[in-house]
């Protein structure tokens, strides 16, 4: 095979081997996303083994002179000919170059996404980490304690008290 079609072939094929399959099935957390998942997978199998096994085929040549001798040389040179000229178009990509500044775009878009969420992430871990740490020493903890980590809320007290606001 030859021309656009063992380029889609091969592009496919590189494609499945850089796919972590194993590394996306780690991720995923529901049942309903596995199943689908799975489903994905399957289908992207078949087509690939489709793509390989079928589209890398080359046809088979004809033998035109085993024709001749059964039907005749004129008809099978007829049809020789009129084989020989169909021409089968080239595919030309319109679609990719369309979208392919999109898709860039999109993927700037995701990693800074990904690094928003990785930040947020951290923050919150840290959050956690603070929270559980004052759920264990609340009960022994002072006032005095408590507001040496959250000055803030000291002078927000502080302020109320001194402007003789009690909350109602």
């Amino acid at each position: 095979m030859s021309g656009p079609g063992k380029k889609v072939v091969d592009v496919a094929f590189k494609a499945s081997k850089n796919i972590d399959w194993e590394g996306m099935a780690k991720l995923l957390v529901s049942d309903e996303a596995r199943k689908e998942f799975a489903t994905l997978r399957r289908t992207f199998d078949e087509v690939n083994s489709t793509l390989q096994t079928k589209f890398r085929q080359e046809p088979e040549p004809i033998d035109w002179e085993y024709y001749r001798k059964g039907i005749g040389s004129r008809l099978v040179d007829m049809y020789k000919e009129a084989y020989e000229s169909v021409e089968i178009p080239k595919f030309v990509d319109t679609v990719t170059p369309q979208y392919k500044p999109k898709f860039d775009a999109l993927l700037v878009e995701l990693k800074e996404a990904e690094e928003k969420s990785l930040k947020e992430s951290e923050r919150l871990e840290k959050e956690i980490a603070e929270v559980q740490e004052l759920k264990q020493k609340i009960s022994t903890m002072t006032a005095d304690e408590y507001f040496e980590k959250h000055p803030e809320l000291k002078k927000k007290f502080d302020d109320e008290i001194r402007n003789d606001y009690w909350g109602y």
